[in-house]
């Protein structure tokens, strides 16, 4: 199943929302896979974005309806990168 990279920034709504409810984040995992995604692994970024999320889904449409669905709540901005995995490349360039 493909991969994606999610590179995430909290608004201030967003910045409220985590400081005065913590779970958030992990409630929002599960959000994820109602959408028909799965977070795999979830880091914090200190740096230009404040969360990194690999994350699994069917198509880039589902990445898509995730991205809208959670830029929608007003609390954060997302970029989606999707991923090659390493092998998959070697094998396209051997080609």
């Amino acid at each position: 199943m493909p991969k994606y990279v999610m590179l995430s920034t909290l608004t201030p709504k967003g910045t409220q929302t985590l400081q005065a409810n913590p779970d958030r984040l992990k409630e929002v995992n599960r959000d994820v896979e109602e959408l028909g995604a799965k977070v795999l692994h979830q880091w914090c970024v200190v740096g230009a974005y404040d969360f990194l999320n690999v994350v699994e889904a069917p198509d880039a449409m589902t990445m898509a309806k995730v991205s809208v669905a959670l830029g929608a709540r007003g609390s954060m901005r997302f970029q989606t990168y999707e991923l090659v995995e390493i092998d998959d490349l070697l094998a396209q360039l051997s080609q």
